[in-house]
């Protein structure tokens, strides 16, 4: 048998009381988002404080009018994220199940779901108050990266997106071994194993809490406080986006297929393709997050720099 670590014995559930007759849970996913939403918050209020960043010295919206946007873009992160998962990886099932939606504390959130809700929010906020909405966006793009961090690491707690067996020496034994609850097999690398198998897998929401959360963000922290990039609208959006879109791509190739997509003939649970070659769904929904974010770094760096 290969060398695998165990994995940790965390809880899902932080703390659970019982109150008339009901089982309430806090649980380190809400926790997650908590913690992203408050710190990538604290984020924007420090960069509109910081009126030498932005063009002509001026922040897009006041401190104040951060607040107000922090509840549209909860909103959007919420409604977005749950019909982003519906609508892009488990429809048919939804369809079927429809009273599920609304069981959000069991997880099922998709980023590029969250990502468009957001972007649809803070959209209308802007637009009704007049505020500039590419400076907004490059407010939001560096404070997002925390909410990335946390969410990958409640990913981790839940034992859940974890990755494909491998024999990586930081391999890890998952407790659950196949996303599959109608058949005794479970697709991966390619062959069909038996569910009780012990299998070592790749902690790839770790991958994606280092390349997404940590990696990223200092990328636009750097940029944000220690070069004149505010001051060119769009430079910053156009990293994050490009970003995440690169670092998403590359970790689905160790990712473990999402269930829903997997057949026997297509084990790697390609959405476009077949055999070896094709594209999971993260990876599609990504690469129009690649294009847009190159191109807006490219339109942004060949406008001037607005005066200080």
């Amino acid at each position: 048998m290969r060398a695998m670590i165990p994995f940790p014995a965390i809880d899902p559930e932080l703390v659970s009381v019982s109150l008339f007759g009901l089982d309430l849970a806090l649980r380190w996913y809400a926790l997650a988002y908590i913690a992203g939403i408050l710190a990538g918050w604290r984020i924007g209020i420090l960069l509109l404080r910081r009126e030498r960043l932005w063009p002509r010295d001026v922040p897009p919206m006041r401190p104040g009018q951060a607040d107000d946007l922090l509840t549209w873009l909860i909103l959007g992160i919420v409604l977005g994220g749950r019909l982003g998962y519906v609508l892009f990886y488990n429809l048919g099932f939804y369809l079927q199940n429809p009273a599920q939606i609304l069981v959000l504390w069991e997880g099922g959130m998709s980023f590029h779901g969250g990502m468009l809700g957001v972007v649809l929010a803070f959209t209308i906020f802007c637009r009704r108050n007049g505020i500039p909405i590419l400076q907004t966006a490059d407010m939001l793009a560096v404070a997002t990266w925390p909410g990335l961090f946390f969410g990958r690491l409640a990913n981790f707690i839940n034992a859940e997106l974890y990755g494909r067996p491998t024999d990586v020496p930081w391999a890890m034994k998952f407790p659950t071994m196949c996303q599959v609850p109608s058949v005794q097999n479970c697709p991966v690398a390619g062959e069909w194993f038996y569910t009780g198998q012990e299998l070592a897998r790749h902690p790839s929401q770790l991958y994606q809490a280092g390349l997404e959360g940590l990696a990223l963000g200092a990328v636009l922290l750097l940029l944000a406080f220690g070069t004149r990039a505010l001051k060119r609208p769009g430079i910053l959006v156009g990293t994050f986006l490009t970003g995440y879109a690169l670092a998403r791509i590359v970790v689905e190739y160790v990712r473990q297929p999402d269930a829903q997509f997997v057949s026997p003939g297509n084990p790697i649970g390609f959405v476009i393709g077949e055999g070896a070659i094709g594209l999971t769904m993260g990876q599609l929904l990504s690469l129009p997050m690649l294009a847009l974010g190159i191109a807006l770094i490219v339109w942004a760096r060949r406008g001037r720099t607005v005066p200080a």
